[in-house]
């Protein structure tokens, strides 16, 4: 009986997942190669934040030698990209996204010197607005060495659902708390590279001071997608079964 592939724990997910040697149309035909997400995730570990294998290892929740040969795996399929022009995917792969504040890269993340990271949270009155794909603000905070040095109060412009993690891309916010949020609107911010911080409530500002502290209560499993009534109105006040209720406004699929 084959053993169970063990799930690996991946902190970062890449900003970018396709890539080509030259123009894309000029490897059209070619057979692609494909990275998998731990491949990637080893890749990251070891060669651009500078780990060990062991500390790899750790922070993966894999053994030393599983991350050897995923770093193997990894470095043969780079190699082939840049001496025989295929393209090159990122994606797939058995992993899981880190939980966040048990993680020592959640807690690099968080005080690494010298980077201005960018929190958004989506707000409306002072509270963590609860349907991401209709906020019409963000309150976007700036943090130096794990401390609040400025905020601002941001419009979406009538932009929402998935064009919102481009909006936030764009203004480069690296992690984001929010009440409820649908599917495509998670994966549209996995492959921006932004954090997602699902399930908050109450004050926007306690829960950025929250998060720094990491002590931030959340729920990474929170969505927010269609829901049908018998009196043909959305989500509204309505609850959703699981504690979480919409609130005044329909929440859309994102």
């Amino acid at each position: 009986m084959a053993r169970p592939s063990k799930v690996r724990r991946v902190c970062r997910m890449p900003a970018h997942t396709h890539f080509y040697a030259g123009a894309p149309n000029a490897s059209e035909g070619l057979h692609g190669l494909q990275l998998s997400i731990e491949e990637y995730e080893v890749i990251r570990l070891l060669d651009y934040q500078g780990l060990t294998q062991q500390e790899a290892a750790k922070q993966m929740g894999a053994g030393r030698t599983t991350v050897q040969a995923l770093y193997t795996q990894a470095r043969r399929k780079l190699a082939r990209f840049l001496v025989e022009g295929f393209p090159l995917t990122i994606a797939g792969g058995s992993y899981q996204l880190c939980p966040g504040q048990g993680c020592q890269g959640y807690a690099d993340f968080r005080k690494k010197g010298g980077h201005v990271m960018k929190i958004a949270v989506t707000y409306e009155d002072g509270q963590v607005f609860q349907h991401f794909g209709h906020t019409s603000q963000f309150k976007v905070y700036e943090v130096e060495h794990g401390t609040i040095s400025s905020s601002e109060i941001v419009d979406t412009n009538g932009q929402g659902h998935g064009a919102l993690a481009g909006f936030l891309l764009k203004g480069g916010v690296d992690v984001l708390i929010c009440g409820g949020i649908g599917g495509g609107a998670r994966n549209a911010l996995a492959e921006a590279g932004i954090e997602l911080y699902p399930g908050a409530t109450g004050d926007a500002d306690a829960q950025v001071e929250s998060f720094l502290k990491g002590q931030l209560v959340y729920d990474p499993d929170t969505t927010c997608s269609h829901h049908s009534h018998e009196d043909g109105h959305g989500c509204g006040g309505h609850s959703h079964g699981d504690g979480h209720t919409c609130g005044s406004h329909g929440c859309g699929g994102n």
